[in-house]
């Protein structure tokens, strides 16, 4: 006899969103590159030599901060409400990862819908996890309504009817 694996109610991979690809930040790097050694030429050609050195440290500048930025976009978390748990998982950007189960029935989800930022939270016996501060506001709103919507499902006993429309 086969064992019957239920998937998982709800199931979230979330991940910061950089909108400059591999490909624009070529073209990006290399249009400052261009822009920094002319004037840097310029400046040179004029008397000013130590303005080309600067120039040059601009563009090492800017290609370590979106370095940076590339190597935060590694940060993920993983949701996912089975039969028995809630279990997220936080993975920083280098790899170093953080497990919390959580039992579903008492959790509480909250989005603060007044504070611009839309901070979310999941509550279970007086203690606070927050979820997804790398994305947006709006998709901390749409979230949390997911969340909401499968711990809702989860806690129907089986065979309930369906949800009345309008009700969160």
């Amino acid at each position: 006899m086969a064992l019957a694996i239920k998937p998982p109610v709800f199931a979230a991979e979330l991940r910061p969103h950089r909108s400059l690809g591999a490909r624009g930040f070529l073209i990006l790097m290399l249009a400052v590159g261009a822009v920094n050694f002319t004037a840097g030429i310029a400046f040179w050609i004029a008397g000013a030599w130590p303005v080309f050195g600067f120039c040059g440290l601009e563009v090492l500048l800017l290609w370590l901060a979106f370095r940076a930025s590339y190597r935060q976009s590694r940060a993920r978390e993983y949701i996912q409400l089975d039969q028995d748990s809630l279990t997220v998982c936080r993975r920083d950007a280098k790899g170093a990862e953080r497990v919390w189960r959580l039992q579903p029935y008492w959790l509480r989800v909250e989005c603060a819908d007044d504070d611009e930022q839309a901070r979310l939270k999941i509550w279970s016996h007086g203690r606070a996890l927050s979820l997804g501060e790398f994305l947006s506001p709006d998709e901390r709103r749409s979230l949390a309504d997911a969340l909401r919507e499968a711990l809702w499902r989860w806690r129907q006993p089986e065979g309930a009817g369906l949800r009345p429309i309008g009700q969160v």
